[in-house]
């Protein structure tokens, strides 16, 4: 039987999206190259995994990865463009005009990720190396030449459509596809063969910036030492996207996808985002998930899939007003399906972890168990609901297959969490056993406000856990209250944080070295 997870293996490790961890030499965000350093800072602290973001392409104009263009192709913002070599070849930072080099010096100071203004400089700079590998390599059909075209070859089952939706889409202004000419937007052949001729440079060019893309992703991962890299296998692309234009026979689109109504939600929260059409998927075995996890399996050692719960059923909004509803409509079809899509996943090969936060019926975590496919144990929610006064419960008895956090991306980060606590909660989680031990130790009380000793006996406890995965958010590692992300609000500083220091200065930090020190102990202590 395919499973999430061969040998077990204990390792710790951190939730850092790449988009946060820029260097001085980064033009503004975190990059590829950017990659080894961490890895550097993070194997001395004994943390051997990192749980990025995903790095699909985003839409135009959003900063949420889980906005993306397309569920294959990288985001072209991660290249370093000091290292593309066409860059070189024209001068370099050098070449850059004055006003360039006010967007870059911008860029690199801005407090947060300026998306566009790093969108803006790296397109200009990028079509200036895409210019000179036309006319110093494809024209001399160079080994370089060469290369790039056996790489198209190599990538076409997803590249080709990815590269001709971008370029259709630069020629119409961003237009969505939807609006498209309807022999392009149906992809009818002999007006995609019109299309692809008059814009052939353009679809190139977006070749050219994968190729690019995968060269700088490889070099980071072969020289990140070790690090196990794992990146997230989001839900869905958005309704604009490669993907659904390419496989349009595979969605519906009489509604959109969210979340049912809950105690929180009277109404349920819809994601606008589009409807797969299950039957379609089920006729063709799954394939389109499974080509995505093969994707996920080449650029990463694992992966997250994201809102796992949606591959059993979908909680779908009608367009005409109808009550949302979930999709398939029994609990026995939704266990059968879900349990199809991950064995299609799984045997894709690559190890998976499942977010299974939320309401997450029981058949579900029953099949995720048998597939072996470790869930999240996010310490503040795991608690004995069925035991007066809901205690929390100890990370000693979370399961081996099991990944144990202090939060995610979408959370208050712990710092906030502890600090939001009344002194009752408070006392609650330092009567969790493994916490007590040391508490007790540092004497803390519950009025303590979230001090490094606070912050230490939770985390300690997590190290401490019954679960062979450990993934910290970077926040929750130093204490501070940064978040990543605020769910349901569209604000400007979402997706956007950076670490306080470039990467390459982390290992002359003394509070980073501090860290370091704990950790390693941490990780011997408790065998990670």
């Amino acid at each position: 039987m395919t499973t999430g997870l061969g040998r077990p293996e204990r390792i710790a490790g951190l939730l850092l999206p790449l988009f946060s961890c820029p260097s001085n030499q980064s033009w503004g965000i975190g990059e590829f190259a950017d990659v080894p350093t961490l890895a550097r800072w993070m194997l001395r602290g004994g943390l051997r995994l990192l749980q990025l973001l995903p790095l699909n392409e985003m839409a135009s104009g959003q900063r949420s990865p889980y906005s993306a263009l397309t569920t294959m192709a990288l985001d072209p913002i991660f290249i370093h463009v000091p290292d593309v070599q066409d860059f070189q070849a024209i001068g370099g930072e050098a070449s850059l005009d004055a006003a360039m080099r006010g967007t870059l010096e911008h860029a690199r100071a801005s407090p947060g990720v300026d998306y566009s203004a790093v969108r803006t400089l790296k397109n200009r700079a990028l079509r200036a190396a895409f210019r000179r590998f036309l006319d110093a390599e494809v024209a001399a059909n160079s080994d370089r030449a060469a290369t790039f075209g056996a790489f198209v070859t190599a990538q076409a089952w997803w590249l080709d459509d990815y590269a001709t939706f971008r370029a259709i889409h630069q020629a119409t202004g961003g237009q969505s596809w939807r609006h498209w000419s309807s022999g392009v937007r149906d992809r009818d052949p002999v007006a995609l063969a019109t299309i692809t001729q008059e814009i052939g440079h353009e679809i190139l060019f977006h070749q050219y910036l994968q190729w690019v893309a995968h060269q700088q992703w490889a070099t980071a991962r072969a020289e990140a030492g070790g690090l196990r890299i794992f990146g997230d296998f989001p839900f869905a692309a958005a309704g604009d996207s490669a993907d659904m234009w390419a496989h349009q026979e595979l969605f519906s689109f009489d509604g959109t996808v969210g979340a049912p109504p809950d105690a929180f939600s009277e109404h349920g929260q819809d994601w606008k985002l589009p409807v797969y059409d299950w039957p379609a998927m089920a006729a063709g075995a799954y394939d389109w998930f499974g080509r995505r996890a093969r994707r996920a399996s080449d650029l990463f050692d694992g992966y997250r899939v994201d809102h796992v719960v949606g591959l059993y059923r979908t909680c779908v909004f009608p367009l005409d007003g109808r009550p949302p509803h979930f999709t398939p409509a029994s609990e026995s079809e939704q266990a059968a399906q879900g349990d199809a899509v991950l064995r299609a996943v799984l045997d894709a090969g690559g190890e998976v972890v499942a977010e299974d936060l939320g309401i997450i019926p029981p058949f579900v975590r029953e099949s995720l168990g048998a597939l072996q496919v470790p869930g999240y144990k996010v310490m503040r929610w795991e608690r004995q609901w069925d035991v007066q006064g809901a205690p929390f419960s100890d990370p000693r008895h979370y399961p081996a297959h099991s990944v144990a956090t202090s939060g995610t991306h979408d959370t208050d980060t712990l710092a906030t969490w502890w600090s939001d606590l009344g002194s009752d909660q408070r006392a609650a989680v330092l009567a969790i056993p493994s916490v007590h031990e040391r508490a007790a130790q540092a004497a803390l009380s519950p009025e303590e406000s979230f001090v490094p000793r606070v912050r230490d006996a939770l985390l300690e406890a997590l190290w401490a856990s019954g679960s062979d995965r450990v993934v910290i958010p970077a926040q929750d590692l130093f204490g501070w209250t940064d978040r990543i992300n605020v769910p349901g609000t569209v604000d400007t500083l979402n997706w956007t944080w950076k670490l306080p220091w470039a990467v390459d200065a982390l290992a002359r930090q003394a509070e980073c070295l501090d860290r370091q020190t704990t950790l390693r102990g941490w990780a011997h202590q408790h065998r990670r």
